[in-house]
């Protein structure tokens, strides 16, 4: 598998399709917190506990909805104390994109990082955005966050796209790695960019591609295996590029923005 991989130049976690087994119950109660997590990004454990217990009538106990947060990868958006601290070993960047007039396709990228809820388990999905065009560049599905993967998914991205100038992260622990920061600054000689912690709108572009797959494919047909989740993505993906019309593009599809804007590109950018 290795070998057929390496010549084709394809990353090895995308053919792994076997989704983490878990309870009946905390599936739904999975699917439940990513439904509304994406509605009310300000819930952290103890309001989503609140929100399950007394509305929706589960008898669970705080130290389950902790636990199916930290694997989910979620967090309350909003001010949290020492957020100046880094996690430990790894090194925070400073937030890039503030006030910076995005002129072409390919300077500026966004990466994250999504839980994906599946009929008999979940996976997590990884998509790299153009943010001037809305192109998503490269995706992959995995059945873990591991830094190695994200890496090789955004020097993917590169070999098909050429580098960006500025790649713009949250502050997760796969993103402030060495594995990954070396991938961005040493092989594809890119800036890295993360979000102010707790800041979901510093990301906001490609948080809002996570509430349309979402709502507009994977939970409405919830696949039964990888292998289906994929074939799913990678359908609704390629629509997405190129016959999805976005308003904030007046009208065009990202694929032809994209196009477009790169042939702008002065050559000594």
């Amino acid at each position: 598998m290795q070998r057929q991989c390496d010549l084709l130049s394809i990353h090895r976690s995308g053919l792994y399709y076997q989704p983490i087994k878990t309870s009946k119950l905390n599936r739904e109660l999975m699917r439940l917190i990513d439904e509304q997590y994406l509605l009310r990004p300000y819930y952290g454990v103890y309001r989503m506990w609140q929100w399950l217990s007394m509305d929706k009538g589960y008898k669970i106990n705080l130290k389950r909805v902790r636990r199916l947060y930290r694997l989910m990868g979620l967090e309350a958006i909003g001010p949290k104390p020492n957020t100046s601290k880094p996690a430990p070993g790894h090194k925070v960047y400073p937030y890039l994109l503030r006030g910076l007039v995005i002129r072409h396709s390919v300077h500026d990228w966004a990466a994250d990082i999504t839980y994906v809820p599946m009929a008999h388990g979940f996976m997590y999905l990884m998509a790299i955005i153009d943010l001037k065009s809305r192109y998503v560049l490269n995706w992959s599905v995995s059945n873990t966050m591991d830094a190695k993967w994200c890496a090789e998914v955004l020097l993917e991205a590169v070999r098909l796209h050429g580098a960006p100038k500025i790649l713009n992260t949250d502050q997760g622990s796969q993103f402030t790695s060495e594995v990954f920061a070396e991938a961005v600054i040493t092989e594809s000689k890119s800036a890295l960019s993360m979000d102010g912690k707790g800041r979901a709108i510093d990301n906001v572009f490609i948080e809002r591609l996570w509430r349309s797959v979402k709502y507009e494919y994977i939970y409405l047909n919830p696949p039964a295996d990888g292998l289906e989740l994929y074939k799913g993505l990678k359908h609704w993906f390629n629509d997405y590029n190129t016959v999805r019309r976005h308003k904030a593009l007046d009208g065009q599809v990202p694929a032809k923005v994209y196009s477009a804007n790169k042939r702008l590109i002065p050559k000594a950018a």
